[in-house]
């Protein structure tokens, strides 16, 4: 019987999981080694360890979780939960593994328009996060690729990372701004383009949309707000609520990232819309620590009901 099982083993996972070893507590980490900022080569913005290579970040982190005596590391795909008596029960691979505690750290999955060549050049040459990766553009020629009603107000913020004159906002089918909006674009001098992508082509760090007249439109990057998902069934197993975030759906969780089933934590992009690598550090580091305070003190949500 673990104390805590944390179930993802990227940024979010692991820093719940130095709390709780520094508590002398007895974690087991799963994880299937898919950090969902895996396509990218570089990650910014993290104090520390800005320009480093994603995967280089992780593993760093790792190792120095695993330094710790009380933990054990399981690469492997989870599969299932459920509560149990005594706690939780989670199924990977063949194994099933008991805890008391429950940390969902399990990301979510970007859903990028089926645009030929788009998810190739994702992460390399096209990016949701412009404080992560819009300054090694160098003021260039960018473009917004439009998915919701809030890609008018993403593409006014992406304009602050191109040069004078050189964004695009792509409507793609997918919204008519408002006038209001229009105005908006025009004082930022942001080009408007109504007619369909149909492919993305050239390579880094060249990059083509091609359109459905037969133009096309040359930039040095491109922007985008996905839709996303969660990536496990572990809401409907454990009956987790969840909330509509800005891009899909996420776990709901309260100041101490407890989810609304009792002893089951979540953090990380699963249950925040920000998705940075600083931003589910902290994430889960808060929700290691109230993991940790919550075998000592018990549940908040036990002792109110």
């Amino acid at each position: 019987m673990y104390d805590v099982i944390i179930i993802g083993g990227s940024y979010a996972g692991l820093a719940a999981a130095l709390q709780l070893v520094r508590a002398r507590r007895h974690v087991l980490i799963v994880d299937a080694g898919q950090r969902r900022n895996r396509f990218a080569h570089h990650s910014h913005g993290f104090l520390g360890q800005d320009g480093q290579p994603p995967e280089a970040i992780a593993a760093k982190g790792r190792s120095e979780v695993l330094a710790y005596p009380t933990v054990t590391w399981r690469e492997a795909l989870a599969t299932e939960t459920r509560s149990a008596s005594d706690g939780f029960v989670v199924r990977a691979g063949s194994d099933e593994h008991h805890g008391k505690r429950l940390i969902l750290a399990t990301g979510v999955v970007d859903e990028l328009p089926a645009i030929p060549g788009l998810a190739e050049r994702w992460g390399k040459q096209i990016f949701y996060c412009p404080y992560c990766d819009g300054y090694e553009f160098g003021m260039g020629r960018l473009g917004v690729l439009a998915t919701s009603a809030a890609s008018t107000r993403f593409a006014l913020l992406i304009s602050e990372w191109a040069g004078a004159g050189k964004t695009t906002f792509f409507l793609n089918g997918a919204i008519e701004p408002e006038v209001e909006q229009v105005a908006a674009l025009a004082s930022r001098n942001i080009a408007v383009e109504r007619e369909n992508v149909v492919a993305v082509a050239g390579e880094d760090p060249a990059l083509e949309l091609r359109l459905g007249n037969g133009r096309s439109s040359t930039l040095d990057g491109l922007f985008l707000l996905p839709s996303t998902r969660l990536n496990s069934p572990f809401a409907e197993q454990l009956g987790c609520e969840v909330e509509m975030g800005q891009h899909g759906p996420l776990y709901r969780t309260d100041e101490t990232k407890e989810t609304t089933v009792a002893g089951v934590f979540a953090c990380g992009d699963a249950a925040l819309t920000m998705p940075s690598v600083a931003f589910a550090v902290a994430d889960g580091v808060r929700a290691g620590k109230f993991a940790h305070q919550s075998l000592v003190f018990g549940s908040a949500k036990k002792e109110k009901t």
